[in-house]
């Protein structure tokens, strides 16, 4: 297991590439929530009737504990930096030829996919760290009420990592399958913004379906629901805080399922 780790370290430790998109997630994770919450303070800030219904309606959504989960949901949307990441480390594989090279050196296709399971795993914890860490920076922050509960919400840490998990797993799948970088982030692009998207609402507003919520992506999407600033507001906030349990079994279940398959078309697959 200490070689693996060391041969994917020498992999990536003198690849620009990530070391660029790395540092590009380190600052939209906390870009995004505190735009979110300087827009939250512009409008409750204001003197004005207005401002004053609006602050009392939605209270403090960065305050703890609430804190957590809106800084998880806004945080959740630039899980598609860390997927391209994920993309170029696997089909970097193919191009360079380094994955004939590992089985050359004695590796077993098995031990090829648990070096990568292990580049996933690895970077799903990092961007946690960074999402645990801007949550606290905000969440500390803004709360005043000495008897808020800190850590009353922190297992949103733990829906975060599995849902990053599950949508970089995919991610990886599909560089995987295609191999050529390129394709694989476009094709990985259009679903993630255009393709899943567009089928979930045509499903939920032209057929008044929810079938969508088993679509690969908003599968794990609904383990994060919407935060705070809609929860007075939105009258399925209440239905989609409820269905989070469901959403956390069906997503353990596509994980198993996607590494699965993974390791079966590595394993049947010519090198």
């Amino acid at each position: 297991m200490l070689h693996i780790l060391h041969t994917e370290w020498l992999k990536i430790k003198r690849y620009p590439a990530f070391w660029w998109l790395m540092g590009i997630t380190a600052l939209t994770y906390p870009g995004i929530n505190f735009m979110t919450y300087r827009v939250y303070l512009q409008i409750t800030s204001n003197e004005n009737k207005s401002g004053k219904m609006v602050h009392a309606l939605l209270g403090n959504p960065f305050a703890f504990p609430t804190g957590w989960r809106t800084v998880a949901y806004f945080s959740s949307f630039f899980v598609f930096i860390p997927a391209i990441v994920i993309i170029m480390l696997i089909t970097n594989e193919f191009t360079y030829k380094t994955n004939r090279q590992n089985i050359i050196d004695g590796w077993s296709r098995r031990n090829f996919m648990t070096g990568k399971l292990i580049d996933v795993l690895l970077l799903t914890l990092l961007i946690t760290a960074l999402y645990a860490l801007v949550a606290l920076i905000i969440g500390l922050t803004n709360t005043t009420d000495p008897k808020a509960s800190v850590w009353e919400l922190s297992y949103y840490i733990g829906l975060f990592a599995l849902q990053s998990f599950s949508q970089l797993s995919l991610a990886f799948m599909v560089g995987l399958l295609v191999r050529r970088s390129f394709i694989a982030l476009a094709i990985f692009a259009f679903y993630f913004v255009v393709l899943e998207p567009i089928a979930v609402n045509i499903l939920k507003f032209k057929f008044h379906s929810d079938l969508g919520r088993f679509f690969p992506l908003a599968i794990s999407h609904r383990l994060l629901p919407k935060p705070a600033f809609f929860s007075r507001l939105d009258d399925t906030y209440q239905k989609a805080l409820d269905a989070v349990p469901y959403h956390v079994g069906y997503t353990c279940i596509l994980v198993m399922l996607t590494w699965s398959l993974c390791f079966w078309i590595n394993r049947r697959r010519d090198l």
